[in-house]
């Protein structure tokens, strides 16, 4: 008995080797091969997991993945890409903004709870698309009950009223609202006007707050009391294309069962979950950072035996039902600059058995940044400067100054990796940013000269590189 997850069967993603899911990944960041490389094996591994009987299937748990590198060198996206690709709820925590049970603040159970979200949303527009056309169909007829006038016994010898004003011959009622269906098809009623109640959906937010942790025991009376408080219906004044808009969106969310909704979400959740936890080298232990173990902050400790049953594998109570961690996959990333993965619990150590180490970007692979991924800097900036008229190209010798001023201000400030390519770029582009909308249509050549005079200034003034982030 294989597992069959909802919406998961015979999909593109199933029949990616982990060679593949390598080169998709490529298309968007540069290097960082055998970080590339574990996530693709937990990806294969999740897809063959799912061939199994559910006997076996039940046994086998993810091996998580521990990410060592510099800030900056595409940790997060490697896993957002990841998610994306496989088409899995996918969430970033940081470990950094989670407190110890007993203190106030998030409680760890809420990076659970935030993937649940995630994939109900997806879910939810999932299914708004299958019945897109059902509910335009239903709003257009809703529609066209308001733009017809409501059909009165016929007196003889009078002529019928036209639906907008002046004499028609009496006709059928069905050829009067076909004809009308095919003006609002041809937008020729778009300049028309109707009256429709809409509900007000803004309301006061009420909680109920009980025990150690508000985000565990706040329930929104909303979701307690159903559709008690929908809001007061106001009567408005749209035009006819907003005023179906309006009533495809409500046909839409008549038509989406909710209930299905939350099962197949937290189905999801359990089948094919990520969540990143980004900085989990901030609460390695106080002793390790060279501290007194003892004082005012959070435990550290503390944070890391909260987030240990979550990764084991634990049941979390969330407003769409209990949803059980085991075959989450976690991905964890640190710098681990001042600490280091053996300064962790034991126990949490043991969760992570895959430990990648990324490499920091030099020069090189900055100008693979800016110009090969599918989402380059450079391909970005041309096409919003585009939308002015202003045509802007780099020549080579231009992208490899850029690259060797980003590095040679990471090397004399802080390294920020690829971060500081967004900011150079910034200052880079700033007058012709600035400028473009009164440009018109021109040409302008970023060339090296262009890139000296305008970035020369923060490598020659170290106080001022620093504020370059």
């Amino acid at each position: 008995m294989a597992i069959v997850l909802p919406e998961r069967t015979a999909t593109a993603v199933d029949t990616l080797t982990p060679r593949q899911i390598v080169v998709e990944l490529d298309k968007y960041v540069v290097g960082q091969a055998k970080a590339k490389r574990a996530v693709a094996i937990a990806l294969r591994n999740r897809i063959r997991r799912q061939r199994l009987p559910l006997e076996i299937a039940e046994e086998v748990t993810p091996k998580n993945i521990l990410m060592i590198g510099p800030t900056g060198v595409g940790k997060t996206e490697i896993a957002r890409r990841l998610a994306r690709l496989a088409q899995s709820p996918f969430v970033k925590v940081e470990a950094s903004k989670f407190t110890e049970v007993g203190y106030v603040g998030r409680d760890v159970e809420a990076m659970v709870r935030d993937l649940v979200e995630i994939a109900a949303d997806m879910v939810r527009a999932e299914q708004a698309d299958e019945v897109r056309d059902k509910a335009r169909h239903a709003a257009e007829e809703r529609l066209l009950d308001l733009l017809l006038p409501p059909a009165r016994p016929a007196v003889p010898g009078e002529a019928a009223a036209a639906p907008f004003g002046g004499a028609v011959q009496a006709e059928p009622g069905g050829r009067t609202r076909e004809r009308m269906r095919e003006q609002l098809h041809d937008g020729r009623l778009d300049d028309r006007v109707v009256e429709l109640d809409v509900r007000d959906t803004a309301m006061p937010s009420f909680e109920v707050i009980a025990g150690s942790s508000v985000e565990e025991i706040g329930l929104n009376l909303k979701d307690m009391m159903g559709h008690l408080f929908q809001g007061r219906a106001k009567t408005r004044r749209l035009r006819v294309p907003e005023a179906l808009a309006h009533l495809v969106a409500e046909e839409q969310t008549r038509l989406v069962d909710m209930e299905s909704v939350s099962r197949t979400a937290v189905q999801r959740v359990e089948q094919s979950g990520i969540i990143f936890i980004d900085e989990i080298d901030k609460i390695a232990s106080r002793d390790a950072l060279g501290g007194a173990g003892h004082g005012p902050d959070v435990s550290r400790e503390g944070v890391q035996r909260d987030i240990l049953p979550i990764v084991e594998g634990t049941t979390v109570n969330t407003k769409h039902g209990m949803v059980k961690t085991d075959h989450i996959l976690f991905i964890a990333a640190g710098a681990f600059h001042v600490s280091k993965p053996s300064d962790l619990i034991p126990e949490l150590q043991g969760r992570f058995p895959i430990r990648v180490e990324l490499d920091p970007l030099t020069r090189d692979d900055f100008v693979r940044i800016l110009t090969e991924p599918r989402n380059a800097l450079v391909t970005q900036y041309v096409a919003l400067l585009g939308t002015e008229a202003v045509t802007v190209s780099f020549t080579p010798a231009a992208i490899e100054r850029i690259a060797d001023f980003a590095a040679r201000v990471n090397e004399s400030s802080e390294n920020i990796g690829a971060r500081r390519l967004h900011t150079v770029m910034e200052r880079l582009l700033d007058e012709v940013s600035f400028e473009a909308p009164d440009l018109g249509r021109q040409a302008i050549a970023i060339d090296e000269a262009y890139v000296d005079r305008m970035l020369a200034d923060i490598v020659r003034n170290d106080d001022l590189s620093r504020y370059i982030l």
